[in-house]
């Protein structure tokens, strides 16, 4: 059997890991007082309350609940492992995960079987573009866009016939793999029970993730059937709004020419590739998304987008620059690129070849030039309301933006066109939040209504957990409290306190990892979200205002306990003395 990667290893990991750089490279964080804030990425909401603790080592969404370590938020928003994501952060951290010891994580991995029919079915699609009496018609379309066999073999497209239950019979013979298949997006249930295959009569594209892994497929129709594309639908594996069609291919590429083409389709892609533009990507039939540029940003400086240029070409560039403006700073560059009305890449790469089109990115337009112009065409600058509508629109786009060079220069720039003193602008620009938003956040964390008194266990282990230096005021807690042992909670209690004691300088979120998978991990997830009244104001005094209680009930319990052992059966010479001493303590009102 496997075991499991030891304690302190991790310990020490995150200990070299600050919590900030690992999320804000993804989502980006913006200052809040001593912590930080970004909108969720796990749930859509339009006031942030996503909150990272630098202190803590931990972040935590007052909106969805979710919370964690560096480790924990990996696994959630990159879908990685505990092994997978505890060797990314070795890898940031400089350090080498033990050889020595087998690591796995104790959770049964439910991809496992997605990945092994999908890669079934990929190699059931592709050879049936080689073998099925159909094969011809799917050939002929890829020769009609101008598709090699060679670029064809290069994606792995391949062909899914006519019919209701071709991959159904070829790769679902057992119940396990019927529920693999549906559970992977490929086969759909019937109502009256049953499946059928999702993908009928189309080219197939196999998707890739960013690790190479096969996740999904994309189907062409042949006939004038709807949808024309047909993408995966959502699964474990399969999220189009973190996924970018051909971005494992395209690594070397991105790393050779600095920049990322983003195009609409797969066929874009595709066609770029075979005339050696193959730094292309694709969405997946959404706009593109915050993740999709923090992703490629990871490896290029720089991403050109490229749309038609009719109007719904424009309305979609405009969302990549809203979308854009939050991830954009210094060092990373956005331009859009607009095709001549009734082209696409696919087809203006044939039409002109690979130079000019390569000519057509290298002059595509930047994103502040973008940013102003568009919003320039909605008003009249002539007119003093019409610069002042500018700035109002303008506002409230450059106020998403992480402060920095960049974000000055747009502000200065906006400062020219609406002829306001940049400091007046800036000075917008930081005034725009409303008042109201701590006060909102602060309904979301306390229920209306109030709560309920807490228990004295519950609020210690609550106060340790998000203030742990709070365990060097406490000596003894076996000797103070043993008579409150098979009290709710006091084993935890009990347990957490030698965990602080061995590591005094730990942090709360490696307190989350000390205890996954243990009995006790959901409990401490939700006190560390859990804001009640009594857990503001002096944390230390009123921590040991907990400890005062709590030792004056342990005082009682033992008191009771040994007063009921004389009434039934005696107390030795020891235990008297020991009753006459509580008694006395009690009386005197002292604690033990």
């Amino acid at each position: 059997m496997p075991g499991k990667i030891p304690k302190k290893f991790i310990d020490d990991l995150l200990s070299r890991i600050d919590i900030i750089d690992v999320i804000d490279a993804r989502v980006p964080l913006k200052k809040a007082g001593k912590d930080y804030k970004a909108c969720c990425p796990f749930h859509e909401e339009k006031t942030p309350s996503f909150t990272v603790s630098q202190d803590k080592q931990f972040y935590h969404c007052f909106g969805c609940g979710v919370n964690g370590s560096a480790i924990r938020f990996l696994m959630d928003y990159e879908h990685m492992s505990f092994p997978e994501a505890v060797k990314d952060l070795a890898q940031r951290a400089g350090v080498t995960v033990p050889h020595d010891t087998q690591y796995s994580d104790d959770k049964p991995d439910v991809t496992a079987p997605l990945l092994d029919v999908l890669g079934q079915a990929d190699r059931f699609y592709r050879r049936l573009l080689r073998e099925h009496p159909q094969a011809h018609e799917a050939i002929d379309y890829l020769k009609r866009r101008g598709l090699s066999g060679e670029i064809a073999a290069d994606f792995g497209l391949g062909f899914a016939p006519d019919g209701w239950d071709n991959l159904l019979k070829a790769v679902g013979t057992t119940e396990d793999a019927r529920a693999a298949l549906l559970a992977a997006g490929l086969l759909v249930k019937k109502d009256a029970g049953g499946y059928y295959d999702r993908f009928r009569y189309r080219v197939m594209f196999p998707i890739h993730d960013h690790r190479g892994r096969l996740i999904g497929f994309g189907g062409r129709v042949l006939d004038q059937g709807e949808p024309k594309y047909l993408n995966s639908p959502e699964t474990p594996l399969f999220h189009k709004g973190r996924e970018l069609y051909g971005l494992y291919r395209a690594r070397d590429a991105l790393k050779r020419t600095g920049r990322a083409l983003v195009v609409e389709g797969y066929m874009d892609v595709v066609a770029l590739a075979q005339y050696g533009l193959d730094s292309a990507v694709a969405t997946l039939g959404t706009a593109t998304t915050r993740d999709h540029l923090e992703r490629l940003f990871r490896y290029v400086p720089e991403v050109v987008f490229c749309f038609d240029g009719d109007r719904a070409g424009r309305e979609a560039a405009w969302r990549a620059l809203e979308n854009g403006l939050p991830v954009l700073h210094e060092g990373r560059q956005v331009s859009f690129l607009f095709l001549p009305e009734g082209e696409d890449p696919d087809t203006l790469v044939r039409k002109e070849g690979a130079a000019a089109f390569g000519a057509r990115l290298k002059a595509a337009t930047p994103l502040p030039d973008y940013f102003f112009q568009h919003l320039a065409d909605q008003v009249e600058l002539s007119r003093l309301d019409g610069r002042a509508r500018l700035v109002e629109l303008a506002r409230s786009h450059l106020s998403k933006m992480r402060p920095g060079v960049l974000r000055q220069l747009m502000v200065a720039r906006l400062a020219e066109l609406s002829h306001l003193p940049v400091a007046e602008l800036s000075r917008l620009l930081e005034t725009g939040e409303r008042p109201a938003t701590l006060a909102v956040q602060r309904d979301i964390r306390r229920p209306a209504g109030g709560q309920a008194r807490p228990s004295l266990v519950r609020t210690a282990i609550a106060l340790l957990l998000q203030h742990p230096e709070l365990a060097r005021t406490v000596v003894d807690a076996g000797a103070e409290f043993r008579a409150l042992a098979g009290r709710p909670g006091v084993e935890l209690l009990f347990d957490l306190l030698q965990v602080l004691r061995d590591r005094p300088d730990i942090k709360t979120g490696f307190i989350i990892e000390h205890y996954r998978d243990s009995e006790h991990q959901r409990a401490l997830e939700k006190l560390l979200a859990w804001e009640h009244p009594t857990l503001s104001g002096d944390i230390e005094a009123e921590f040991q205002g907990v400890l005062e209680q709590l030792r004056r009930e342990a005082l009682g319990a033992e008191t009771e306990r040994l007063m009921d052992k004389d009434r039934l059966s005696g107390l030795t010479t020891a235990e008297k003395i020991e009753l006459k001493r509580l008694l006395a303590q009690k009386s005197g009102g002292q604690s033990v």
